[in-house]
């Protein structure tokens, strides 16, 4: 009898999920409740509103959307100002906006639904499946020079575990092999993410893998292990696995232009006043949904929903699991919000945190300086989005809004701090 290949086999799961999708009963929508009925005080939470008006009043952010579950109830959904600065378009509940890098936890879940089926183990050498980082050097330059120094053999090969946890010395934008990042890592040139991947293979890491934490590309090759191992592409993957299994049906790599109405402008801050200015349409001119179709990228480029990212997150503090659907195990879940860094500093994150896999997670709170408790895991978004999962509190919290860079604002620290102060059981 001949043996189905992998791509045949990445075919029929999507034609089954596919199917299955169509015979399964309507997920049950997040049920508004009387804050009161979760422990949280209605007066203390309008405080959010004024906070986040502040913002678009001062025309730092174009509009803004706020919500909180806690304990299985929506306690908390507003939203303030506008979509599209330019049109008059007032926010709407169901407006989608880029949630850039809250894509790499979608990326992260999608691998360890393969580790939980056996197809690897975290400690698996990435040249296990992508021979072209068998080759890979480390640069003993690692400074804000951007030069890359004498290229040495590394201690040991990158592993699985350290894509996930930001730890395998990937060169990035940031430190070190700068020159050489930049010249590889063309945009116009990617096809698809195994030109991606392999375009970042060719450039030494910063550091030996496992030695230093560093913000990087990481999560892209991710999701290239995900596409390898299942036969899919990522956006076939998180379609047919993770979207439609958990009813979050506006939650895309690329949208179709029926969409386009729903889509956020998206802005960047001018002048030395930071004054909003139109980066990106909410139209159909988007790149996001005019394409080209082709790179799904496991680091960012998903656009979602408020309320689709509560049901990713929410199924992350379920253990896995959200209404009748279990995407990962308990045991799973609570492995990828450990900390995985030891006492490695984490530059973006700040003291006090650690990382896990695929979400940064609360290690010191007194140190980190933060109302999220120990143990809380986050990760947000570089148009100013953000999400926390916290699961001493039973509570998570998504903001979301589209301005890029936003290093200017405390929106969202702000927003984590009105939702902790309204907490009175």
């Amino acid at each position: 009898m001949r043996v189905p290949r992998r791509s045949e086999l990445g075919l029929l799961c999507t034609l089954w999920l596919s199917l299955l999708a169509l015979t399964t009963v309507r997920a049950q929508e997040i049920q508004p409740a009387r804050p009161e009925s979760a422990g949280l005080s209605s007066e203390r939470l309008a405080r959010i509103a004024p906070a986040m008006q502040h913002y678009i009043d001062e025309r730092l952010t174009p509009g803004v959307i706020t919500a909180i579950v806690r304990r299985g109830k929506l306690v908390h959904f507003e939203m303030q100002g506008e979509m599209d600065v330019e049109r008059g378009k007032p926010m709407r509940e169901d407006a989608i906006f880029r949630i850039a890098s809250m894509t790499k936890p979608v990326t992260s879940v999608a691998l360890m639904m393969l580790w939980e089926e056996g197809h690897f183990q975290l400690r698996d050498p990435v040249s296990k499946f992508i021979p072209e980082f068998a080759a890979v050097k480390v640069s003993t330059t690692s400074d804000a020079s951007g030069e890359t120094g004498k290229l040495v053999p590394p201690k040991r090969a990158i592993q699985i575990r350290d894509l996930l946890t930001h730890t395998a010395g990937l060169a990035n934008a940031y430190v070190g092999n700068t020159d050489a990042y930049r010249a590889a890592m063309n945009a116009q040139r990617w096809r698809d993410n195994a030109e991606l991947v392999s375009n970042l293979s060719k450039i030494p890491l910063n550091y030996h893998p496992g030695e230093a934490w560093e913000y990087s590309a990481a999560t892209d090759v991710v999701g290239h292990l995900v596409e390898i191992i299942s036969g899919l592409s990522l956006d076939e993957f998180f379609t047919s696995r993770i979207f439609e299994p958990l009813a979050m049906p506006d939650t895309h790599f690329y949208m179709d232009t029926e969409k386009a109405l729903r889509l956020t402008a998206q802005y960047a801050p001018a002048g030395p006043d930071h004054k909003i200015i139109l980066q990106d349409p909410g139209s159909a001119d988007s790149r996001w949904i005019s394409g080209p179709k082709t790179l799904y990228r496991g680091a960012g480029g998903l656009a979602s929903t408020v309320r689709d990212y509560l049901r990713f997150q929410l199924m992350m503090l379920n253990g896995g699991a959200l209404d009748d659907v279990r995407l990962l195990s308990p045991n799973t879940v609570s492995l990828m919000l450990e900390n995985h860094t030891r006492d490695l500093p984490l530059w973006l994150a700040g003291p006090g945190m650690g990382f896990g896999l695929g979400y940064g997670v609360v290690v010191d709170r007194g140190e980190a300086a933060t109302p999220l408790s120990q143990g809380a895991a986050y990760w947000g978004g570089a148009y100013c989005t953000l999400s926390w999962i916290d699961p001493a509190q039973e509570m998570v919290g998504v903001l979301m809004t589209q301005v890029r860079p936003y290093a200017h604002i405390n929106i969202r620290q702000d927003f984590q701090v009105l939702a902790y102060q309204a907490i009175v059981d």
